[in-house]
């Protein structure tokens, strides 16, 4: 998983890169890339996150927070395990586009959170996207409710570090496996997105619509078979690959269907795929 690692930092500080987010140069036989910047992109203790609505969302509604189930702060979901309406208390620095610190936000829930097919957790705020927007001038990243391309152009924009990837989706993984957790249908980005420790949970957004569709968890680090911080790819007939300094991130389309009105979790909503308790 790409949480803080001490050899983040020194590799980070060898590559001499600047906070400032890259944008792409528009090109004549295709439609200029929406510009990515920080804005909407929380900073938590240990990883990175975003604040997201949903296509349903409405601005009224409590604000929440999406980054990895591997970021929960009282620890890694064990496979299997589904958490949800858990109590929390646990803050987020607000970027603006520029990447710099306005404001703490608070959690008082974790509404959702696992490891199990997916890995991902969701926070609700205590204030609203209308009330962040009022305060703060800033406005949530939508999530993208359908499947995500190959050949993409994607953005990971990390507010742990303030600093931005961008390359394509290369592809999706049937099963990636680390330690004992699976995770289904991944997205595999080309080699350019070389995300480090602490750029866990950061939203993986498509340059063209400005959408989120895919959250940012972790990469093979040492070219070891299916460790931890080392995942493989296992395709339908059980075929093991393994892609040293590649990375990975999971999908979020699924996740809209299992919310109704009011931002509030259903997971017997008709169309919910997530895992269950």
């Amino acid at each position: 998983m790409n949480k803080p690692l001490l050899a983040a930092l020194s590799s980070l500080a060898l590559a001499g890169l600047g906070a400032a987010p890259a944008v792409a140069a528009p090109h004549a036989d295709r439609p200029a890339a929406v510009t990515v910047s920080y804005a909407g992109t929380v900073a938590l203790s240990n990883c990175s996150g975003s604040v997201i609505r949903f296509p349903s969302s409405a601005d009224t509604d409590p604000a929440l927070v999406l980054t990895n189930g591997h970021c929960l702060e009282t620890g890694f979901p064990s496979p299997g395990e589904v958490i949800t309406g858990q109590s929390s208390s646990r803050s987020f620095g607000l970027l603006n586009a520029s990447g710099s610190r306005v404001a703490t936000l608070r959690a008082n829930q974790v509404v959702y959170s696992t490891m199990t097919d997916t890995d991902v957790t969701l926070y609700r705020l205590t204030t609203t996207y209308a009330q962040i927007k009022s305060a703060y001038g800033i406005s949530p990243l939508t999530v993208n409710d359908t499947h995500p391309a190959a050949g993409t152009a994607i953005k990971v924009v990390s507010g742990y570090w303030k600093r931005t990837y961008s390359c394509s989706v290369d592809g999706f993984v049937y099963r990636l496996k680390e330690g004992g957790w699976t995770w289904k249908d991944s997205v595999r980005y080309t080699s350019a997105c070389d995300t480090i420790g602490g750029t866990s949970g950061s939203p993986v957004i498509d340059t063209n619509t400005g959408k989120v569709v895919a959250v940012n968890n972790t990469g093979n680090e040492d070219g070891e078979r299916c460790t931890e911080n080392n995942p493989c790819e296992v395709d339908e007939s059980g075929n093991v690959t393994v892609r040293q300094g590649i990375n990975y991130a999971e999908e979020i389309y699924q996740i809209p269907a299992c919310f109704t009105a009011g931002n509030k979790l259903d997971l017997s909503a008709a169309g919910c795929t997530l895992p269950k308790p």
